[in-house]
C-alpha cells in the first residue's frame, strides 16, 4: 500500500486543484440560488480537500523536487499549476459567501496572487525558452485556459472582498480592472490557438480531453468578475466611466460562454455515442464540472447586474444540471480511491 501512495504521489498531477475549484463553485451557486445545507457541506468538504491537496502537493516537491520542475516546463502539465492560483480564489469568495469570513478570504487572496506571479511568468517564461517543444497539436488544448481562470479569480475574490484588502476602494478596483483586461487578453491569444487546433488539425476521440470545457469556463468566470466589476462601479469613478464597456465586454463574455455549450456538448457526444470512448474516471472530468458552475454563478450575478429577467431565469435551471454532474465525478473519485487502496 505504501508503494501505491509514493506512486499516487509521484504521478499526481498539478491540475487535480480542479477538484477544489469544482466543488468551490457548485457550492457558490447553490448559495446565489437560495440552497442553504449543501453549500455549507460543500465548503467543509472543500477546505478539507483544498488542505490534502496541500499537504500532497507539498509531499511531492520534496520527495520528488526533479518531477515538480520536469512539469513546470511540460507543455502539457505546466498550465495545471494555475489550478492552485484558481483554487486557492474559489476557496476564498467560498469563505466570503458562505461564512461571511474576510479575514482568511485577505490571507488567501494575497496568497493566490504571490503564486500568479510566480507561475505567471515562471511556467510561461520556461515554456518559451525551452529548446525542445512539442507541436502545436500535441502541445496544446483546452486545460491552457486555466491561466485565464488563474487571473480572474483574483478579479473576482478582489472585489469580493473590497474594502478589506487594505488599500482603498477606488486603487484596488484599479487594480481588479487590469487583472480583469489581462484575462481578457490571455483569454484571445489562447483561444485562437486552440480553435486553430480544433479546426485545421486530426481530431481523435481521445484528444477531446474534459479540460476543453474551460472554453467555456474562462469566459464564464471572466463574465462573473465582469458582472462584480459593474456592481462595484460607483466606488470607482474610473469604472463608472467606463461603464458601458465593462457592460459590454461582460455580455460578449457571458454571450461567447453561451456558444461554447452546445458545440462542447455535441463533440461528447461525438467522442462517446458516435466513437464510443469509454467513460472512466479521469481528474480532467473536474474541467468539465467547473465551468458548468461557473456558468451558473456568473449567469446569476449577471442577470442582477444587468437587472435581466430572462438571463436571470437561467441559473435557476442550470443548477439541477450541475449539481448532478458534480455528483457523478465526485463517485467517480470516491471510487477510484477505494479501488486504489485495496487494490
Amino acid at each position: 500500500m505504501i508503494s501505491r501512495i509514493n506512486e499516487e504521489i509521484s504521478d499526481l498531477h498539478p491540475a487535480y486543484f480542479a477538484l477544489v475549484m469544482s466543488t468551490g463553485i457548485v457550492s457558490i451557486s447553490a448559495n446565489f440560488l437560495g440552497w442553504t445545507i449543501l453549500p455549507r457541506v460543500l465548503l467543509w468538504l472543500n477546505l478539507f480537500t483544498y488542505a490534502i491537496l496541500w499537504i500532497l502537493n507539498i509531499l511531492r516537491a520534496l520527495i520528488y523536487p526533479r518531477r515538480v520542475l520536469s512539469d513546470l516546463s511540460d507543455h502539457s502539465r505546466g498550465v495545471g499549476f494555475f489550478t492552485i492560483v484558481a483554487a486557492t480564489g474559489v476557496v476564498a469568495a467560498q469563505l466570503i459567501v458562505i461564512s461571511n469570513d474576510f479575514l482568511w478570504a485577505k490571507i488567501l487572496w494575497y496568497l493566490a496572487a504571490g503564486l500568479w506571479l510566480v507561475f505567471i511568468y515562471g511556467i510561461f517564461g520556461a515554456l518559451t525558452v525551452k529548446r525542445d517543444k512539442p507541436s502545436l497539436a500535441e502541445g496544446i488544448n483546452g486545460g491552457w485556459l486555466v491561466a485565464v481562470v488563474g487571473t480572474q479569480s483574483l478579479c473576482v475574490v478582489g472585489c469580493l472582498a473590497l474594502p478589506e484588502l487594505g488599500v482603498g476602494k477606488e486603487g484596488a478596483l484599479t487594480i481588479m480592472l487590469a487583472l480583469w483586461l489581462c484575462g481578457g487578453m490571455l483569454y484571445i491569444w489562447l483561444i485562437s490557438l486552440i480553435f486553430y487546433r480544433y479546426t485545421f488539425f486530426e481530431f481523435q476521440p481521445s484528444d477531446l480531453m474534459p479540460p476543453y470545457w474551460i472554453n467555456m469556463g474562462a469566459m464564464a468566470i471572466s463574465t462573473l468578475a465582469g458582472a462584480l466589476l459593474i456592481q462595484r462601479a460607483t466606488d470607482s469613478p474610473l469604472l463608472l466611466s467606463m461603464l458601458p464597456f465593462l457592460t459590454g465586454f461582460t455580455l460578449w463574455y457571458w454571450a461567447t460562454a453561451t456558444w461554447w455549450i452546445p458545440l462542447m456538448a455535441l463533440l461528447a457526444i461525438w467522442r462517446h455515442g458516435i466513437k464510443r470512448f469509454p467513460i472512466a474516471y479521469d481528474q480532467g472530468y473536474w474541467g468539465l464540472v467547473f465551468p458548468l458552475g461557473m456558468y451558473t454563478a456568473c449567469t446569476f450575478q449577471l442577470g442582477g447586474a444587468i437587472d435581466s429577467a430572462l438571463i436571470s431565469a437561467i441559473p435557476r435551471g442550470f443548477i439541477y444540471i450541475t449539481v448532478p454532474i458534480w455528483g457523478i465525478v465526485f463517485f467517480g473519485l470516491l471510487r477510484r480511491l477505494v479501488s486504489n487502496l485495496f487494490d
